[in-house]
Formats: C-alpha cells, sequence, structure tokens
C-alpha cells in the first residue's frame, strides 16, 4: 500500500548538478536514414534545447556534467551492449563520438565523465566527482531516455540522490520507449519529472538562496 505520508520534497535539495548525458557529435552530423541506434521524432531538437539548461548552469553556478558514452576502436569493451537492437556506435577516433561542445555551449570548468556501458556511475568515477561537489540532487537530460538516462536515474537513486529528469530536453528510441521511461522513473522519485523551465527557475532560485545565505561570498 502507497505510503500517504511521505515527506514534501524540494524541486531541488541541497546542491544540484546538471548531467548532460551522452549529447555528442553524432546527433548533429550524422544525417543517415538508417542509424546505428533508433532515435524517436524530435529527438535532435530536444538535444539541441538541453543548451539552455547548460546556459543557465553556468549562469546559476550549478555543476555541469557531460557524460560520454566511448568505446575503444576494436570493440573489445562493447560487452552484451550489441545483443540487442543497437549496432556498433561511439568509437574512439570517430568525430562523431566526441561530445557536442559547441552546440552545448561546453566551458572551461565543466567536467567530462567517459562512460563504456548505459549508467553514467558503471565503472566511472562519477561519483567521486559528485562527492567532491557535494550534490545531492542530480538533474538528468539527453538520451536516449529509455537507455542511459534511465540506468542513470535508477543507478542515482540507488545511491540516495535526489533525481530530476527534465522531461522536454530527453528523448528516447521511440516515443513509447520514452513515454514508459519517463513513468517508471517518476515511480521510483515522486516528483521527478520535471520541464525545463521548472528546472531554470529552480536553479535560479537556488544561486539567489545561496547569495543571500553567504552575503559576503
Amino acid at each position: 500500500m502507497a505510503n500517504s505520508e511521505k515527506p514534501a520534497r524540494k524541486l531541488i535539495e541541497g546542491r544540484p548538478a546538471l548531467l548532460v548525458i551522452d549529447v555528442q557529435k553524432s546527433t548533429f552530423i550524422d544525417d543517415s536514414t538508417v542509424r546505428s541506434i533508433d532515435n524517436m521524432p524530435g529527438y535532435r531538437e530536444r538535444m539541441l534545447a538541453c543548451a539552455g539548461l547548460v546556459e543557465a548552469a553556468h549562469e546559476a553556478g550549478t555543476p555541469v556534467i557531460f557524460i560520454q558514452e566511448i568505446h575503444r576502436a576494436d570493440g573489445i569493451d562493447f560487452g552484451r551492449e550489441l545483443d540487442g537492437d543497437e549496432d556498433i556506435h561511439c568509437l574512439e577516433g570517430d568525430p562523431r563520438t566526441d561530445v557536442a561542445k559547441e552546440e552545448m555551449g561546453f566551458r572551461k570548468g565543466d567536467y567530462l565523465v567517459p562512460k563504456r556501458r548505459y549508467s553514467a556511475f558503471f565503472g566511472t568515477d562519477l561519483e567521486i566527482l559528485l562527492r567532491g561537489l557535494k550534490v545531492e540532487t542530480l538533474l538528468l537530460c539527453g538520451g536516449l531516455t529509455d537507455v542511459c538516462v534511465h540506468y542513470t536515474f535508477v543507478d542515482g537513486h540507488q545511491s540516495d540522490y535526489f533525481c530530476r529528469v527534465i522531461e522536454d530536453c530527453v528523448a528516447g528510441s521511440s516515443l513509447e520507449a520514452h513515454t514508459a521511461a519517463l513513468r517508471a522513473m517518476e515511480y521510483l522519485q515522486t516528483g521527478a519529472r520535471q520541464t525545463s523551465s521548472d528546472i531554470i527557475a529552480a536553479m535560479m532560485n537556488e544561486r539567489e538562496t545561496t547569495q543571500d545565505n553567504n552575503p559576503g561570498g
């Protein structure tokens, strides 16, 4: 039975960080009709919308962490990743694998975390970085909603972070998969699904609150 006495949570609890998941050059320079990974309609536009979040995070002083899927050129680290619908992708040395720094407004001081698996936590130093930054709330954008965003959300949830998925700045392998993943994330944390406008407003409010609490900082 659901617990009706759950504590109310703020959109941002403690210090936030913006995780920009797998927004890479392939999204913007690969116009192939058949691609290695299926994308829902409007995928590119939703990835471009992440740039507004990055700009707002920079203004608010929110750490920005870019997550990059990358695999060795010989494919030795794919493991079971190619057993499903996905074909070979994100190889080292391929310009399509590069993070879309220009499109996203990447700045000096932003962080880059490479990964070999779907979750940004699996086999990476993300959690060490988050601890160093004293982050409590993860703000997730990028793709795919039903794969890397979802699995990163789940691992963040299981590591006791507050997780928010920015639903107009994520996109899935299909509209159906995108919608189902958003529902699954909301099931894990009530209030997980948020819009970019609400996230930006919350980051700005967090900045003002921090300044009020540290007037000499």
